[in-house]
């Protein structure tokens, strides 16, 4: 398969995505607004409606966030830069788009990221060790 086709296959596939999205995103906020609007049953219907309603809340925010994701990838599409990394410029290889269509970066240039947001939240959790109390690496003799 050539890669223009194997572009116009994913292209497909999230068209399909996007569609099975809108649709159950709209039973999704349907169900919600039922679940809210319904007379509570008893205690435990009672109990539950918070957890369920937060359920709800959290798989829609979820494919809402999929359908944006999809929504960028077919305009990216569009204007000619899908599959084109953001930082590098390099072709993302189909085999990362065919796992993450909607991805906007080589996976170089995709942990170089990650490893970049993570660092400020590393040199924090260094900072709450105490040299004097942690001894690493720790032995089975040193506990006995």
């Amino acid at each position: 398969m050539s890669h223009k086709d194997a572009i116009l296959a994913i292209r497909e596939a999230m068209l399909r995505r996007r569609e099975a999205l809108r649709k159950a995103l709209t039973g999704d906020l349907s169900l919600l607004e039922e679940f809210r609007s319904k007379p509570s049953g008893d205690e435990v219907d009672m109990a539950f409606r918070p957890v369920q309603d937060e359920i709800a809340s959290q798989l829609a925010e979820t494919e809402s966030r999929e359908l944006r994701n999809i929504s960028s990838a077919l305009e990216r599409m569009k204007e000619g830069k899908y599959g084109i990394c953001e930082e590098c410029g390099d072709r993302i290889p189909l085999v990362r788009l065919n796992a993450l269509p909607w991805a906007t970066h080589c996976i170089e240039c995709q942990r170089e990221l990650e490893r970049r947001e993570a660092e400020p939240y590393l040199k924090e959790d260094e900072s709450l060790l105490d040299e004097d109390e942690v001894q690493l690496p720790l032995l089975l003799d040193d506990i006995y």
